[in-house]
């Protein structure tokens, strides 16, 4: 019972953390924004905040849903872990093409 505790608040905290991590774009966006064509700037910067959350929040889904199964499979801790860390490795490549639409991949695509 314990160990299902430890995975419900880890699961609460880190999709309460989601909307936090992808807040601003690092300085290699930043600088792919700048080069955009001035008329594709903003959907530019828009699609890779867009990609970014949905990256953050596979990985986020992936961990906590690779967590739960390696719980639920009575893993130990260690299993669990790994289970937890495969999941997020997975949601993030799983997000990162998820979090955009062909329009933005379209623009991205573009403005290199």
């Amino acid at each position: 019972m314990n160990m299902a505790r430890w995975i419900a608040v880890a699961a609460g905290v880190s999709l309460v953390a989601t909307p936090v991590m992808a807040a601003s774009l690092n300085s290699k966006e930043r600088a792919r924004v700048a080069r955009a064509a001035p008329r594709d700037r903003d959907d530019v910067r828009y699609c890779l905040l867009k990609a970014k959350k949905g990256r953050d929040k596979g990985t986020v889904i992936g961990a906590a849903g690779g967590a739960g199964v390696g719980a639920l499979a009575g893993g130990s801790l260690g299993e669990t872990l790994l289970a937890g860390a495969a999941g997020a490795v997975a949601g993030r490549v799983i997000g990162k093409s998820e979090g955009t639409n062909s329009v933005c991949d379209r623009v991205l695509a573009r403005n290199r």
